[in-house]
């Protein structure tokens, strides 16, 4: 049935419309006014009124809860900020649909700051500067404005991809024995209380800078404007989260040693600050008041940098313990330089051209390697199966071929890759680990009946550096489309959760450091790659990934990424096989259990995920016993994926956009969302 508004006003009526927006005063005073007038008046008035639709309210930036639209931080029922227990795994995530921005972040207070500035006009790089001024408060077991992260850029004008790195350096005055003994000739003793909780671990921090070089790039907004809601945050309050209360939980007696982070995480018994705590950081609120003035500098010379040298040089524990202290001096702070590069990009199936994150990371390079591997396989056969909103239940096959593909691609990542400032690759180009014919070579070792176990690395002739198996671990991920169609896929670090224990400013430091090799060389005497040098990257398993159809960059169709240390690369191969090779969408190619080896003979399983039954020692799940059978060793422990991802697709005929976020964490996605 037609609505009063779905067909032509009668002529009598299109005259009064324009009387519509009058007010009844103003309606009445054009007609002179008198009983009779006033009287047909009201009736015009009530008719036009009943023929105007009602105003458009803009429910952007919101979710849709249990009594309707929320808006996230206000607290009202349905509000995914409120604190719960952190969880392994929420089911029922749905795709989020935006019409032309949206946000993927892992906490709602983040994501909505840089919807905020989405719906404000600004850039994708003006949103990625509000996110993290909010992670580093809300996620300071994640992410720090003293700390590193790498961003993948694309213009959707000039249909450029830009790599930003803004990975942390070692001091000037490092050794390649920095992490290994508190002095190379006078004390080979390990650095006190552990490499990780001294002053070595903590890295020159690079996210701030790096952000500050994309922002004069490719922003639109005014600077000193991004960091409004990381300001109001740290000043009203914000309340403690389940995998921050859990992580403040692990690292109390850590964080003792530290005055400023008791104060902070712990209350006056010392006890940890649980669940739902309301949390002010004014600290941290000057901290962005003064950047936001000033610039990155603010940070990186005068009184805040000051504060940060003190803090890795302190030499003593606020609980009297020895703490072994860092040489970063103000000089490493204020020569810190974020560096534009050259994302890797390769075409997968001749359908899509994909770029990921250039070394010092070996993220990009190692998902690259892994798909160009898995190309020569008809991975379409091998889908999941029962597809429901999590993604389904993975194949025996298709997670064997991932996981062998994986394998040979972890070798060759652990061998050769690092900082190519300091350690050239194999020909002084990714092509030599990345071309068709070397992938094909790879794909040629892999059995459909039997698991490889490890991995050999390619023979690329005498190669003096050794392999490094450098343990790596979590961080958090943001995807960001703005309305001009320009694109950030960013991943972001303190390194291990509450990063060194050390605190200045209300921030909380990195000890991304312990990144590198802390022997330089392997067992045989050789040189490892990511050995510690003087203004040296640690090398990096981060993957922010862009995905286009056809053979070059200009037709978007996928952002994602994930922390998760040395498993990002699962995660991400993972996310990128589910929806290019089998047509899920955002959320359940995000959802899907997640799977994938280093190059070990384990085999990740995540036993998190509803679809995987971990009983009886997996016995019952056909997908575990079926890996075994082909001579897998099957971890089913919980993952901890944080994967962000948007999709661009049609629907009715026009482009929008499609979210998913990591049921495994605490995220959400938002923008100019509508139902499909």
């Amino acid at each position: 049935m037609a609505t009063p508004t779905s067909r032509p006003l009668p002529r009598r009526l299109r005259r009064l419309a324009p009387l519509a927006s009058l007010t009844f005063a103003a309606l009445l005073a054009s007609c002179g006014g008198g009983s009779n007038t006033t009287q047909e008046m009201m009736q015009t008035a009530a008719l036009i009124a009943a023929l105007t639709p009602p105003p458009t309210v803009d429910r952007s930036c919101e979710i849709t809860g249990g009594n309707g639209s929320v808006v996230v931080g206000s607290g009202d029922p349905g509000d995914p900020a409120a604190p719960e227990p952190a969880s392994g795994y929420k089911p029922g995530f749905k795709t989020t649909y935006a019409k032309s921005y949206m946000v993927v972040a892992n906490h709602p207070l983040a994501t909505k700051a840089g919807c905020s500035v989405l719906k404000a006009g600004g850039s994708a790089v003006d949103a990625a500067v509000a996110i993290q001024a909010v992670l580093g408060l809300v996620e300071p077991q994640s992410s720090s404005l003293a700390g590193g992260a790498f961003l993948m850029h694309y213009d959707a004008a000039t249909k450029k991809v830009v790599a930003y790195d803004g990975r942390e350096t070692a001091p000037a005055a490092a050794t390649e024995n920095y992490l290994r003994y508190i002095d190379d000739d006078r004390d080979q003793t390990a650095p006190k209380p552990s490499a990780r909780a001294s002053g070595r671990s903590i890295g020159t921090p690079g996210v701030m800078r790096m952000l500050e070089m994309a922002h004069q790039d490719h922003g639109k907004l005014a600077w000193k404007k991004l960091f409004d809601d990381g300001i109001r945050l740290s000043t009203d309050g914000f309340k403690i989260g389940g995998r921050m209360a859990a992580a403040i939980a692990s690292a109390a007696p850590n964080l003792k040693r530290d005055a400023e982070a008791a104060a902070y995480f712990l209350d006056a018994q010392g006890n940890p600050k649980p669940l739902g705590t309301t949390l002010t950081n004014p600290a941290y609120a000057g901290v962005l008041k003064a950047m936001a003035e000033r610039g990155a500098s603010a940070m990186y010379t005068g009184e805040i940098a000051a504060d940060i040298v003190a803090k890795i040089q302190a030499t003593t524990g606020a609980d009297g313990s020895v703490i072994t202290p860092g040489k970063t001096t103000l000089a490493d702070l204020a020569a810190y330089e974020p560096k534009r590069r050259e994302p890797v990009c390769t075409t997968y199936r001749s359908a899509y051209y994909i770029c990921s994150m250039s070394p010092p990371s070996s993220g990009g390079i190692g998902v690259l390697s892994a798909l160009g591997i898995l190309e020569n396989f008809s991975l379409s056969d091998y889908a999941p199966t029962q597809i429901d909103l999590e993604g389904g239940k993975p194949s025996v096959m298709g997670v064997h071929l991932v996981a062998e593909a994986e394998r040979l691609a972890y070798a060759d990542r652990d061998k050769y890759v690092a900082d190519t400032d300091f350690v050239p690759l194999p020909g002084n180009s990714p092509d030599t680990l990345l071309n068709k014919n070397y992938m094909r070579q790879r794909a040629s070792l892999i059995s459909m009946n039997k698991s490889m176990g490890t991995a050999q690395a390619g023979d690329f002739g005498p190669v003096p550096l050794g392999i490094d198996k450098t343990v790596e671990r979590g961080t958090t991920h943001f995807s960001v489309v703005d309305k001009a169609g320009n694109v950030v896929s960013m991943t972001t670090t303190v390194e291990s959760s509450l990063g060194s224990y050390h605190m200045a400013r209300g921030i909380m430091l990195n000890n991304q450091l312990t990144d590198f090799s802390a022997s330089p060389v392997d067992a045989d005497g050789h040189p490892v790659a990511n050995r510690v040098a003087p203004g040296k990257r640690p090398r990096s398993t981060m993957a922010p990934t862009l995905v286009f159809r056809g053979s070059e960059p200009g037709d978007f169709l996928m952002a994602t990424g994930s922390p998760g240390g040395g498993t990002i690369i699962q995660y991400v191969v993972k996310t990128v096989v589910g929806a290019l090779d089998w047509g899920l969408d955002a959320q359940q190619a995000t959802s899907l259990v997640d799977f994938g080896a280093a190059n070990s003979p384990t085999t990740n399983v995540g036993g998190e995920h509803p679809a995987i039954n971990t009983a009886n020692d997996g016995n019952n799940d056909p997908l575990i016993t079926g890996l075994r059978a082909l001579g897998h060793t099957v971890n089913t422990g919980a993952q901890s994926s944080g994967i962000s991802t948007i999709m661009r697709v049609s629907r009715d005929r026009r482009l929008v956009l499609t979210g998913g976020a990591d049921p495994r964490r605490e995220g959400v996605a938002l923008g100019d969302t509508f139902t499909p």
